[in-house]
């Protein structure tokens, strides 16, 4: 609820000098009113008029004030909704059935304008905190949605730039995955340079030299061969 608009009020009643004594109490009090003549007609001014509270008379015909207030709390959209139950009938019992029904207040005919405004300012400020409760609710779940759609993309790029790193030096991997370098799996046309380096002599060696000291010159080899490539950011495309 901006400060430009004002409340609005829904006031349900089936006595057209109720309504329009109550109308008139609201709207030199500064809110905005629409009414409604029975429970149905009420039910369908909530649907299309979303209301900030509703006055709500017990004693209706087809639909008593109860039944639409039931009404209200069953639907989730409405379940929120301040409803004051209003009638003449007595106090104590009303008041008990009011709560049943999960009316939020409840106010005796005839009405005491003082107590009316009191009640309704009240319950508007409850209706205020709900509404800024919802709306905090569902920032909080866009957040999340953010959040996890972060993380999700964090861990696709951990998981390819681990990949990368199994073909090329960590370097080169890191500017892939970060967008500076094009995607080396794409294809397309480029000048390379392709470098073949053999070890001459190497399977007379194998044959006559002892296991362990064929297998102390190949992790020499590719040590030193590895740490080449690393130095000028190539690609080592198998052994």
């Amino acid at each position: 609820m901006s400060e430009a608009a004002k409340p609005l009020v829904l006031v349900v009643d089936d006595q057209p000098q109720n309504v329009k004594l109550l109308q008139q109490v609201l709207t030199m009090s500064g809110y905005d009113v629409v009414t409604a003549s029975s429970g149905q007609e009420g039910l369908e001014k909530i649907a299309t008029h979303n209301p900030d509270i509703v006055l709500l008379d017990v004693i209706m015909p087809q639909m008593s004030g109860y039944e639409a207030c039931r009404a209200i709390r069953a639907n989730r959209s409405t379940e929120l909704l301040p409803v004051v139950m209003v009638t003449a009938l007595d106090p104590i019992e009303e008041r008990v059935k009011g709560i049943e029904a999960g009316a939020d207040d409840f106010l005796p005919k005839p009405i005491n304008q003082a107590e009316l405004l009191a009640r309704v300012k009240s319950l508007l400020r409850i209706r205020e905190l709900h509404k800024q409760v919802e709306s905090q609710t569902r920032q909080l779940a866009e957040w999340n949605a953010k959040l996890e759609e972060r993380v999700n993309d964090q861990v696709a790029q951990l998981e390819r730039l681990g990949r990368l790193k199994r073909f090329l030096s960590p370097k080169v991997a890191d500017l892939i995955v970060a967008g500076h370098l094009d995607d080396p799996l794409a294809t397309r046309r480029r000048e390379v340079t392709i470098m073949f380096v053999d070890m001459r002599g190497f399977t007379a060696f194998s044959e006559t030299a002892a296991p362990e000291d064929v297998l102390g010159v190949l992790r020499e080899y590719h040590a030193e061969v590895g740490r080449l490539v690393n130095v000028h950011e190539g690609t080592i495309e198998h052994f």
